[in-house]
């Protein structure tokens, strides 16, 4: 019988012997150590990438600002201008804007109509108009406050300096505005709120019986094994490429419908929520399967067989016993699906996300912007206030997803089962 030679000329099933067993256990642990040394190097670098994001973060989001006004508050009126009635807000406004600017006001939206919080942004932005002259870090805000003071002084002598952060009450709850300390990502917010939500309704469902239709029901046949391998295959398609079969399908062919004209919709077209919704549902099905899939998968078959020696049905056994089982890992996967569709941006521009709205959708047949847009937007700005404003918004787009995923973790933990 013939022995086969490996390349470092030792027959195959070669056992150390003697002295070459401690030299064989030696290397053995020396490229275990070299191993870990790689892992724990690749988690190093991880972490200071997060670390480093969260820096540059949080450094643009807090820190003194400059701020120029054109008018003293003080001299509109003797009390502060949040105590004052809406009609009292609305006699200044007309005070000190020309007679013109006032009717157009008054045309876009009757001031009859209009909140008190409306009125007073107006003021602040026509009357007033607050201004930041100068931004500042919050790194050299901490560390150089005497020449941040200097510097203003000598630039801006009728700026007052003051501490800021960027997320404020204010931020969010207020719309877009085209001066950056008025600025906010309340109606983003909502874009974003509302957009998820038509895309979860849609994608979770079809995600799940879908998942549950191939792994429990489908029968071993070239044509499911063609739909298996063109979903995988979606799974890894560009997301610029969903937003342009949005636009063919939602936005053109079925505008009719995503428009709000087939109920009665008259002020809308096709670049609405429902668009984007349904475009960004399209988008994560492909992952609502294949995790539904191997959720339904890593049921173990003797809880299947089980179920089958006590005579209940295929239906009965997966409705009351595959799925419960897999709804953890189904979960997990509505996770990464939710936080993908929430930081999607390509898609949404393509299907006509708005980069200014000054209004709060109330439909599904608005207009809408999302936060990825809106930071997207503010980033092209060439202002360091938006910058700041930008990072700002950052924040709060990693806080939603945190609180979204912390939602479904807490759900997935709620029905997780142990075998």
């Amino acid at each position: 019988m013939s022995t086969t030679v490996n390349p470092g000329n030792r027959p195959t099933g070669y056992l150390p012997e003697g002295a070459d067993i401690n030299r064989n256990i030696a290397a053995r642990r020396l490229r275990g150590k070299v191993w870990q040394a790689f892992f724990l190097s690749s988690l190093i670098i991880g972490l200071l990438a997060l670390a480093t994001l969260l820096y540059t973060i949080v450094d643009d989001s807090f820190g003194y600002i400059a701020v120029q006004t054109k008018i003293d508050p003080e001299k509109l009126s003797d009390r502060p201008l949040e105590e004052l009635s809406k009609e009292e807000l609305i006699e200044i406004l007309r005070a000190n804007i020309s007679p013109g600017l006032f009717r157009r006001f008054d045309r876009d939206e009757p001031f009859s109509e209009r909140s008190k919080e409306s009125v007073l942004q107006l003021i602040e932005e026509r009357v007033i108009g607050r201004e930041v002259v100068a931004a500042y870090k919050l790194t050299e805000s901490l560390l150089e406050r005497d020449r941040i003071e200097a510097t203003v002084r000598e630039r801006f002598p009728r700026a007052e300096l003051e501490f800021h952060s960027w997320i404020n009450r204010e931020f969010l709850t207020r719309p877009m505005s085209s001066s950056p300390i008025l600025a906010g990502v309340g109606n983003a917010i909502l874009g974003s709120l509302w957009v998820i939500a038509i895309t979860m309704l849609l994608a979770i469902p079809i995600g799940i019986l879908g998942g549950v239709y191939l792994e429990e029901y489908a029968s071993d046949t070239w044509y499911y094994r063609l739909i298996e391998t063109n979903i995988n295959n979606l799974a890894g398609v560009p997301s610029i490429i969903y937003g342009i079969l949005g636009l063919a399908v939602f936005v053109r062919a079925l505008e009719a419908l995503t428009s709000g004209a087939t109920f009665g919709v008259t002020d809308s077209n096709g670049r609405t929520i429902l668009s984007a919704g349904l475009t960004m549902a399209l988008l994560v099905l492909p992952l609502m399967i294949i995790n539904a899939r191997e959720a339904i998968r890593a049921v173990p078959q003797s809880i299947r067989q089980a179920s089958y020696g006590l005579g209940a049905t295929k239906w009965q056994t997966v409705w009351h016993h595959v799925l419960p089982n897999a709804l953890p890992g189904i979960l997990t996967g509505t996770i990464l699906s939710m936080s993908r569709a929430m930081g999607e941006t390509a898609p949404l521009i393509v299907v006509g996300a708005s980069t200014f709205v000054v209004f709060f959708p109330d439909s599904v047949f608005d207009k809408f912007t999302v936060i990825p847009i809106q930071i997207y937007n503010w980033t092209q700005q060439p202002g360091a206030q938006f910058r700041s404003i930008a990072a700002a918004a950052i924040i709060v787009l990693l806080v939603t997803l945190l609180l979204l995923n912390a939602t479904a973790i807490l759900l997935r933990n709620r029905f997780k089962r142990s075998y």
